[in-house]
C-alpha cells in the first residue's frame, strides 16, 4: 500500500496508483466520477456562503454600522459555532447516515445565510455568522469521512485535492457574481448587500432534494457498482485497515485524547487561519487599489485561479511519489515567503502577484495534510477524529479574520496582519517535522 514515510524508514508494501491495474483503474474512475462531482457541488456553495460576507461588508458596514474589528470578529465567530458543534455532526452523521444529515446541512445554513440580509447591527451579525457555522459544522469533515468508505489510502489526496477544488471555484464564482450585484440596485426594495446574502442562501436549500436523491450511503448501497467492484473496495480498504493498523476505538470519543489526532489539528490549524484571514479581507485589499466594486470582483478570482493550478499538481504529485510530509514543509515555507512579500511590496501589481502565489501554495497543499488521518484511524473512530481536527484547526477561522481586524484597527494597515499570516505558515513547517515523527515513530513501535 501507499507510504507517506522517506526513505530508511520502515512502511506497509508500497503500490502506488501508477502501478494500479486495469480493474483498479476502472473502478477508481467510476467512483470520482460518480460521487466528486456532486460532493463538490455542495461544497462550492458552502465555501460561497461562508464567504460571500467579505463583499457584502463593503456595503454592509458603513449601512449598519460594523467597524473592522467588529467585522473581523463577526466573520470569525462563524469557526465558534462550527468548532462547537462539529464533532455532535460527525457523531450525527454517523448514526443518520450521509444523505439525511448533508441534507439536513444544506437547509440550516441556506436559511441562515439569507438572514444575512436581516443584520442591524454589530450583535445580529455576530449571532447569525455563530449560527451559519453551528449549522455548516459537520459538513467537510462528513465529506471527507465519507471518501474513506470508499476510496483506499493510495488514491486520497488526489480525491481529497478534488473535493478541495470547490475552494477556489467557489470563490472564482463568488468575486465577479458579487461584485456585479454590489454594483446594481437590489430588488423588492432591498439594498445590494442583502440581494447578495439572499443569492447566496438559496441554493443551499434547493440542493437538499437531490442530495437525499441521488448520493448513496455506502458502496453496498450503489446500484452502479457490480458485485465484483464492491468486492474489491471491500478488500482495498481491509488491507488498508492492515497495512496501516488502522484502529477503530471501543468508545469513538476516545479519538478525542489521541494524541495524533491533537497534532494534526495543531498542523492544520495555519492553514484555515491564513486561507481565511486572507479571503475575507481580499475585497478590502483589492478596493484599495483604487479600483471599483465590479473591479474587485474581478480581480478577486485571479488568485483562485492560482490555487486551482496548485490543486491539480502538488496532491497528484504527492500520491505520485508515495511522499506526504517533504511536499506540506517546501510548499508551506513557499506560502510564508509569498505571504511576507505580499506584505512588503506597496506597488499594487506586485502585491497581488504573491497573493496569488500564496493562494496556490495555501489552498493545494490542504489535501495532502489531509491524507494523513486515514493512516491511523478508521470506523467511527474516524469520524470522530477527522472532525476534531477540523474543528480545532478551523480555530484558526476566527482567529485569521479577527486577528487582520485588530491589528489594521492598531495599525491603520493590513500588512502587519499579513506578516502575522506568514508567521502562522512557518509553524506549519515546524510542525510537519513533529507530525512526521509522531506518527512515524509511533508506526515502528
Amino acid at each position: 500500500m501507499e507510504t507517506t514515510r522517506t526513505a530508511g524508514a520502515a512502511a506497509p508494501a508500497a503500490r502506488t496508483p501508477l502501478q494500479a491495474d486495469a480493474q483498479e483503474q476502472r473502478i477508481i474512475g467510476l467512483l470520482t466520477r460518480k460521487l466528486i462531482p456532486f460532493l463538490a457541488l455542495i461544497y462550492v456553495v458552502a465555501y460561497i456562503d461562508r464567504s460571500v460576507v467579505g463583499f457584502a461588508k463593503l456595503h454592509m458596514n458603513a449601512a449598519v454600522g460594523i467597524g473592522d474589528a467588529a467585522y473581523g470578529l463577526g466573520a470569525g465567530l462563524f469557526f465558534i459555532g462550527y468548532f462547537l458543534c462539529e464533532v455532535p455532526s460527525n457523531l450525527a452523521l454517523e448514526r443518520f447516515g450521509a444523505r439525511r444529515w448533508f441534507a439536513r446541512i444544506l437547509f440550516t445554513w441556506g436559511v441562515i445565510t439569507m438572514a444575512m440580509a436581516l443584520v442591524s447591527g454589530p450583535t445580529s451579525f455576530y449571532v447569525l455568522r455563530f449560527l451559519l457555522g453551528a449549522a455548516e459544522a459537520g459538513l467537510y469533515p462528513g465529506i471527507l469521512y465519507f471518501l474513506t468508505k470508499w476510496f483506499p489510502v493510495r488514491h486520497r489526496a488526489r480525491i481529497i485535492g478534488l473535493l478541495v477544488l470547490a475552494q477556489p471555484v467557489a470563490l472564482i464564482i463568488t468575486g465577479p457574481i458579487a461584485g456585479w450585484l454590489l454594483s446594481v440596485p437590489g430588488p423588492f426594495g432591498l439594498s445590494s448587500w442583502q440581494t447578495l446574502f439572499v443569492l447566496s442562501g438559496l441554493p443551499a436549500t434547493l440542493l437538499c432534494l437531490p442530495t437525499l436523491r441521488i448520493l448513496p450511503e455506502s458502496p453496498a448501497q450503489a446500484a452502479w457498482l457490480a458485485p465484483a467492484d464492491r468486492a474489491w473496495i471491500e478488500r482495498e480498504l481491509a488491507a488498508d485497515q492492515k497495512a496501516y493498523a488502522l484502529k477503530s476505538h471501543g468508545n469513538p470519543l476516545k479519538a478525542l485524547k489521541d494524541i495524533r489526532v491533537l497534532l494534526l489539528a495543531l498542523l492544520f490549524l495555519p492553514f484555515p487561519l491564513s486561507i481565511y484571514g486572507l479571503s475575507l479581507w481580499l475585497p478590502t485589499i483589492i478596493k484599495q487599489f483604487g479600483v471599483s466594486d465590479a473591479t474587485t470582483g474581478l480581480l478577486s478570482a485571479v488568485p483562485y485561479l492560482f490555487a486551482v493550478v496548485g490543486l491539480y499538481l502538488v496532491p497528484r504529485h504527492s500520491d505520485r511519489k508515495g511522499e506526504r510530509y517533504g511536499h506540506i514543509a517546501v510548499v508551506s515555507a513557499l506560502a510564508a515567503l509569498t505571504m511576507a512579500a505580499s506584505a512588503w511590496c506597496q506597488a499594487p501589481a506586485l502585491q497581488f502577484f504573491f497573493i496569488c502565489l500564496t493562494a496556490f501554495s495555501i489552498y493545494s497543499i490542504q489535501a495532502v495534510v489531509w491524507a494523513l488521518p486515514g493512516q491511523f484511524l478508521t470506523g467511527a473512530s474516524a469520524a470522530v477524529g477527522i472532525a476534531t481536527i477540523n474543528s480545532l484547526a478551523n480555530l484558526g477561522g476566527y482567529f485569521g479574520p479577527y486577528g487582520i481586524g485588530v491589528i489594521k484597527d492598531a495599525t491603520g494597515s493590513l500588512a502587519a496582519g499579513l506578516y502575522f499570516l506568514a508567521v502562522m505558515l512557518l509553524f506549519a513547517v515546524f510542525m510537519t517535522f513533529v507530525v512526521r515523527a509522531v506518527l512515524d515513530g509511533g508506526r515502528q513501535r
